[in-house]
């Protein structure tokens, strides 16, 4: 879904490098954050659950110094830095929460955000408890959610990102597949792997559509992710973890660095 033709020698670029980024400004500099401030914003993917090291300031949000807005932060020192992602945001808490720290100064915006609203943990319950049946049927659900309702919530919060931050780059981040599939792997059938995939590539191909109509950079972690799957033998994400309920189906902090943010510098 891309709306500008990039030169050879970037779309070589990112070929060589793994890297997907759509959306019209992809193939500029990443400088733009030297010059202003940088927030981040978003649910637990952004906040850094899975990574460990929690800022215990942070509370229940979860925010990570492994998380990857923590991480770029430290890397290219931008003129201010809001780390406001929270675990377990929705669309309604970015805009009533998170959305302080956007100013007129604000350069780089970077965001995780719909996976709650489509009820991620739900649907990550009912395929871990329920059958193959069970698990398919609400991911219809979910998906019905993502076709009816997800749009509107999504452009109610770039909008809004739009009206505080007018001369941001937002960075709008999408979520990864979570499963290796052919692999014999313990756990869940293929049936459900196979639908949970399909799954994360729906609500991703929403977002991103999205974002590209706000003229914001969509980047795309399944690239980074690929080989990294839970099943893959070198997972870069939590498999369903009964002493830390609330860490499953999260970047671990390899997956924090290595496929979030790359992504992120890639795009800023």
């Amino acid at each position: 879904m891309r709306r500008s033709r990039f030169a050879a020698s970037v779309t070589s670029l990112l070929l060589a490098t793994g890297l997907a980024l759509t959306g019209a400004a992809a193939a500029q500099a990443s400088t733009v954050a030297a010059n202003g401030g940088y927030v981040a914003l978003g649910d637990s993917y952004s906040s850094g659950v899975g990574a460990g090291s929690y800022i215990s300031s942070s509370g229940s949000c979860d925010r990570s110094t492994k998380a990857y807005p923590y991480l770029w932060n430290a890397a290219h020192s931008p003129s201010s830095f809001a780390f406001n992602a929270c675990s377990g945001a929705k669309t309604d808490d970015v805009l009533a929460n998170q959305l302080g720290s956007l100013n007129s100064s604000t350069a780089l915006v970077s965001i995780t955000i719909g996976g709650n609203d489509a009820g991620f943990a739900d649907v990550m319950t009912t395929c871990v408890l329920q059958s193959d049946s069970s698990c398919l049927s609400r991911i219809n659900t979910a998906k019905a959610y993502v076709d009816s309702t997800l749009p509107g919530k999504l452009d109610a919060v770039y909008d809004a990102i739009s009206a505080k931050a007018p001369s941001a780059r937002v960075v709008v981040i999408g979520y990864p597949r979570f499963y290796k599939l052919g692999q014999t792997c313990l756990g869940l059938s293929e049936t459900k792997r196979s639908a949970i995939n399909s799954a994360a590539d729906y609500i991703d191909a929403a977002i991103q559509k999205r974002a590209l109509d706000h003229d914001f950079v969509f980047g795309d972690v399944r690239t980074t992710f690929t080989g990294h799957e839970i099943c893959s033998g070198d997972s870069w994400l939590h498999s369903v973890n009964w002493l830390s309920i609330g860490e499953s189906y999260h970047p671990t902090a390899a997956g924090q660095s290595g496929g979030y943010l790359p992504v992120l510098t890639n795009a800023a």
